[in-house]
This record gives structure tokens, sequence and C-alpha cells, in this order.
């Protein structure tokens, strides 16, 4: 049964913006047809911990989460992409240094299926697709997953906010496992920078990359707020396919119902899904606070 939760408190994330008002010559409609001609995405790579840019300033906030607290990083988009703060450039930036409220819709999620005992992170390996600040996969690394691996479209957004963003959840001593793990140097944390058409060539428990098939792909897969662009959904599928365990991995993912202007949202991501065929998807969570579109929290599985 999907939970409807309600909630009048000033968010403390960023509502979804496409574009700044002088940003308004993209052409990014709901109709493919009128889109604009697709940019070449930055090349694929891997993003070392060592790679943080020091020159960058990080300050850090507490978000609480029905009981437990995370740190959330803070960057300014000028300084890093020359952009506004407002400014979502397809191609160039896709709006990884802000917090989305589907990260933290997907942790209560994941804290509600733990307590309930439908899933364990306990020494699994979890993948998240458009991490930003890394939150989801955090609490993953949190609840003793081991191995978490982040993927984010941009190399800077990974430098910048995700693993400064990390190292400062891992040496907070008010967590409870902090005292376990010091810093993304000592355990089985990798970052991943790259489009979603590509990066799959990188990621090392993809079934290409591992001899023995039976012990590939990851358990879980988690993403929030990346389904927000029609024109991406069908690569952003085949890499969940490519990159989830069989017969027995799981994705979690949080979304808007609807992306006014984009044309993406939860339903148009599950009609690709449903049209493949090998997924069973069920709801776990609908959220209706009255200052966004309708958001759920849904959980596919394979067939």
């Amino acid at each position: 049964m999907a939970a409807t939760n309600s909630n009048s408190e000033k968010p403390s994330f960023e509502t979804f913006q496409l574009f700044s008002s002088t940003a308004s010559g993209f052409g990014i409609f709901d109709d493919p047809a009128q889109q604009a001609p697709s940019i070449p995405p930055p090349p694929c790579v891997e993003v070392l911990p060592s790679e943080v840019h020091s020159s960058v300033k990080h300050s850090v906030e507490s978000v609480n989460l029905d009981g437990i607290t995370l740190l959330k990083g803070r960057v300014n988009t000028q300084q890093v992409f020359g952009l506004s703060n407002s400014d979502l450039v397809p191609g160039k930036y896709e709006g990884g240094l802000k917090l989305w409220e589907g990260s933290l819709d997907l942790i209560k999620a994941l804290r509600c299926d733990i307590k309930s005992g439908l899933i364990s992170f306990g020494g699994k390996r979890v993948l998240e697709l458009g991490c930003g600040h890394g939150l989801p996969g955090i609490f993953a690394l949190f609840e003793g997953a081991a191995a978490v691996h982040f993927q984010d479209f941009n190399a800077e957004v990974l430098r910048c906010l995700t693993i400064p963003n990390l190292n400062s959840n891992l040496s907070n001593k008010s967590h409870p496992l902090s005292s376990n793990l010091t810093n993304c140097d000592k355990i089985d944390v990798h970052f991943y920078a790259g489009d979603w058409n590509e990066v799959d060539k990188l990621l090392p428990y993809v079934a290409t990359h591992v001899e023995d098939n039976q012990n590939a792909g990851y358990d879980f897969i988690l993403m929030a707020e990346t389904v927000y662009s029609i024109n991406s959904l069908q690569n952003l599928y085949n890499l969940i396919k490519k990159c989830l365990r069989h017969p027995d991995g799981t994705l979690y993912f949080a979304a808007k119902k609807y992306y006014f202007g984009v044309g993406g949202g939860t339903r148009r991501f599950l009609s690709v899904v449903e049209k493949d065929g090998v997924m069973a998807s069920s709801l776990v969570a609908e959220i209706t606070d009255g200052s966004s579109n309708v958001r759920e929290v849904w959980r596919l599985k394979p067939k």
C-alpha cells in the first residue's frame, strides 16, 4: 500500500526548475520533434577521491529525516559551471549541485522498507545513478552496504559536491556508524561520471566485466529525480537492465509524477518499463505535501 505524507514545513531542498528566465531558447518541449539538436556528452571517467576541488567552497548543513541526520553540502553553481543557480543546461549541466526533494523521499521510503524487513543493505552492492549529493548512497553505506558506487553526468559534481559531502558525513561523529567508516579511500566506494548511454563501460559489476555472470550486477540501484527528460528514459532503462543483479536485484526510484515542460515523470518511465515486460513495479509511497507536483517512490524487480 502506498503511503501518503503531508508536511507543511518549508522544504530544505530545491524545487525543479529547468532554466532561468533568461535561458528560454533551448526548445525543450514535450514533443521530441521540437527539441534542440543533442549536445555531445562529456567523456565517461572514474573520478578519484583525491580529485576533490579544494578551491571550491563547500559548506554543509544537517538534514533530519525522521530521526536520522545526514549532512547536505552546498556549493555555488556559478563558481563550478559559470551558470546562475537556477540554470539547467542539457548536455552541460543536469542539476547535480542541487538537492532535489526526491532524494529525501527515497531515503524515507528505504527506511520504511528496512524497518518492515523487506530489504537490508548489509553486505550488498549499491549503485546510485544521477547521484548529486549522494544522500541515498550515503544512507545505504551507513546501513552496511559492502560497496556503494556513485554516478553523475558531470565529473565536476562528483569532485565539488559528492565526494566532499560523503567525507563530511563519514566524519560526522554524531552518526552511530561513522566510527567504522572514516573516509572514502578506505572503503569500496567509487565515483563515475558520464552519460547513461556509455557509463556502463566503467562500472565494475556490470556482467561484461565480471567472469562469473551469476555474481554480476548491483543488488540495489537507487535514483532520485532522474526521469524528468523524456529523451533520456530509454537510455536510463537500458543502463538499469545492464547493471541490476538478476534475478534478485531491486531498483528504487523517486521522482515527480510529471515534469512540466520536459515530458518526463514516473508514469512515462514506467511506460518504458512495462513495454519491455521484464520487470515488475510497485508503488512504495506517494507524497502530496502541497509544495510541488505529486511525488512518488517506486520499487522495481525482475520478473
